[in-house]
């Protein structure tokens, strides 16, 4: 698993994920952009959603390392169903 951010809203899960030497933006499933630093792709997000009150640093979201879930076999489509009906 790459490194990323994550930071859960009321209506749709926000990544901010390390992808080679950029970071990738998303919400839900959707890619919004790719930044040279997390801290871009966090402001990026802020200004593409302002309709949800995203945290303005990055030290408030939660940070997964590298391979922190590794051990863990992917998400079934019910389980992901289930979090993007929450």
């Amino acid at each position: 698993m790459l490194a990323q951010y994550v930071f859960t809203a009321a209506n749709a899960i926000f990544r901010i994920v390390r992808h080679g030497h950029r970071w990738r933006a998303l919400r839900d499933a959707v890619e919004l952009g790719r930044f040279e630093t997390a801290e871009a792709a966090m402001i990026g997000l802020r200004d593409m959603c302002r309709d949800v009150r995203l945290p303005r640093r990055l030290t408030d979201w939660r940070f997964l390392p590298p391979a922190a879930l590794g051990h863990l076999a992917p998400p079934s489509p019910a389980v992901l169903a289930r979090l993007s009906a929450a």
